[in-house]
């Protein structure tokens, strides 16, 4: 595994450098049926990494965000969100990222999460999770829900959707803050944050995200308490602990 790390690490490193000369800069937006924005900076990179990708692994299933999937018959898939926040991308946050995991018979086999403008690249391969390939990362032990410091992603959607669950979010936890996008998920990793609730993920959006957390001692799931696959529905929990885990659950499904 370590050669297709290796070359995954070089790849989005060198991928990275697209977005940041895009960022703040006056560029055209694109909507997508679902009313998403995609930029050239989207487009551009991701085509970086399946082209680069081809060139060291042609044998190997690659699906993105941006192009698809494109279907071999391969144990190996590689999983690309080359902007996991277009939206605050183009709104100039900084806390948009660059997704890219690696499936073996549909099981994640380690992901990465790039940060391009605060210069972090997180790493997980369900053992282990790293920062910038130096400092290992490890959950907080929290395992009381009223103590958490909690984000809710995509809060609007789940209001929209579950109104009553949203209240019920909002007053949850010892710290609440709103977020999006995958960052908070990377500060759940770092021990930062206890638990994120997140919702309309897409497996593009997630893949990267299970090696790292689970790699830290945390738990990730769908809302019913069941692993991310491809035919997930999109809402995901991430605890720092599975005590924490639990009780999430239980309210989530009350």
């Amino acid at each position: 595994m370590s050669e297709f790390l290796h070359a995954a690490l070089e790849i989005t490193e060198q991928a990275s450098e697209i977005p940041k000369r895009y960022f703040r800069s006056e560029f055209d937006i694109e909507h997508k049926q679902d009313k998403s924005p995609v930029t050239i900076a989207d487009q551009e990179t991701e085509q970086f990494i399946r082209t680069a990708l081809l060139r060291h692994f042609p044998e190997h299933a690659i699906f993105g965000e941006e192009f698809g999937r494109q279907c071999r018959e391969s144990e190996y898939e590689w999983v690309i969100d080359p902007i996991d926040g277009t939206r605050s991308f183009v709104s100039g946050m900084p806390l948009y990222g660059m997704l890219l995991a690696l499936l073996k018979n549909d099981q994640p086999l380690f992901g990465i999460v790039r940060m391009p403008e605060l210069g972090e690249v997180y790493v997980g391969d369900c053992d282990c999770a790293t920062l910038n390939q130096s400092k290992t990362l490890h959950c907080s032990k929290l395992t009381t829900l009223d103590e958490a410091i909690i984000y809710i992603n995509e809060g609007e959607k789940i209001n929209q959707q579950y109104p009553e669950l949203f209240e019920k979010l909002c007053s949850s936890g010892r710290v609440m803050r709103l977020g999006y996008d995958c960052y908070p998920h990377m500060l759940l990793a770092s021990g930062q944050v206890d638990l994120v609730i997140d919702f309309d993920l897409k497996p593009y959006d997630y893949f990267s995200l299970i090696p790292v957390i689970e790699g830290a001692g945390g738990s990730i799931s769908d809302w019913q308490g069941r692993a991310l696959t491809m035919e997930s529905s999109g809402q995901v929990i991430s605890a720092a602990t599975p005590q924490l885990h639990q009780q999430a659950l239980g309210l989530l499904n009350a």
